[in-house]
Order: structure tokens, then sequence, then C-alpha cells
């Protein structure tokens, strides 16, 4: 589904701690901290699964990005926002947080769009069936074929995953 400019969102401080809660298009307006999830879709052969971000999307629109992320809903915490995440963007049911890997976390800044992020790991070898509101195409790369592609074409990312991959690979 689109985004909705006046979802409610958790604004948090710089201790990750939800101080007030206002409109999703103001807290992007002020740069305001809140709160996201990326989830990497590996399959059994260590490829991962990327999404390339539908051209409708507010934000870096029809650049590649992790497998499936979002916000963390008001109220939400992160593992949930996770497996919720999977289920709308790409269809992916699994039976709870235990089926994830927390990977890391990042703390706010330009590049994550001001959020707190969690990073977590799923290894799914099922179908996926992504969501063609938010996602305009999805495909697997093998993570030399991903990096490389990422050196030669920088600005087709978004500059969270920069991010999220340049961590991921310190601790694979």
């Amino acid at each position: 589904m689109p985004s909705n400019p006046d979802e409610p969102f958790d604004v948090v401080n710089q201790r990750d701690q939800v101080i007030m809660q206002l409109p999703r298009h103001e807290v992007h307006r002020r740069r305001l901290f809140h709160r996201a999830v990326h989830i990497l879709v590996f399959n059994s052969r260590g490829d991962i699964y990327m999404q390339r971000r539908s051209p409708t999307k507010d934000t870096y629109p029809n650049r590649w990005t992790t497998s499936c992320s979002g916000h963390v809903d008001a109220g939400e915490n992160y593992s949930t926002a996770a497996v919720r995440e999977l289920g709308e963007e790409l269809g992916i049911s699994i039976p709870g947080v235990d089926a994830l890997d927390t990977l890391f976390s990042h703390s706010p800044c330009r590049a994550t769009g001001y959020e707190f992020i969690f990073v977590y790991k799923l290894v799914w070898d099922g179908e996926i069936t992504f969501d063609p509101e938010e996602i305009s195409e999805g495909r697997w790369f093998t993570p030399p074929e991903l990096t490389a592609d990422m050196a030669g074409h920088p600005d087709g990312y978004a500059p969270s995953f920069h991010l999220v991959w340049q961590d991921y690979q310190k601790t694979a």
C-alpha cells in the first residue's frame, strides 16, 4: 500500500526512547529521529534478494535497496516490525522473530534517513511475491555481483543500503 503521509511515527531521542508521536511527513520533513528495520533475505546458496523501490516511493524511488525494509509503526518494536514487513513487502510468512537472526543496529544519520535501524537476516528458499506498490523489481544477486554492481552504479542504490551492506560485510 502507498505510504500514508499522516501515519503516526514514534519520534525518539538520541537513546532511542520514544518522546512523542508525529505524522510521517512531519518526521521526515523535520529530520527527526525515528525507527526502521532492514531484513537481508538470503537463499541457502548464499545469494541475496534485492528489491528496486517503486517509482512512487517518497524517498529514493527506483533505487535498489535491502531485501525488505520499513518503518517501525508507532507503539511497535523492531522485531515485530521485521516480521510484519516481510509479509507486507515480500509475501513471506514466518512463524515469529525466532526465524530471524539479529545482525546489528545503526544509529541515526543522514544515510539512514535519521532512523535508528535494526538489521536482521533471514535464510529463505520459498516463494517471494513482492508488493508492486512498494517494489518495482526484485532479483537475486551473489554477494560479489552485488558489491561490483554497487561500485559501478553507486547512485542506483539507496544510501541506507550502502551503509547496511558495508556493515554486513564486516560481520560476514
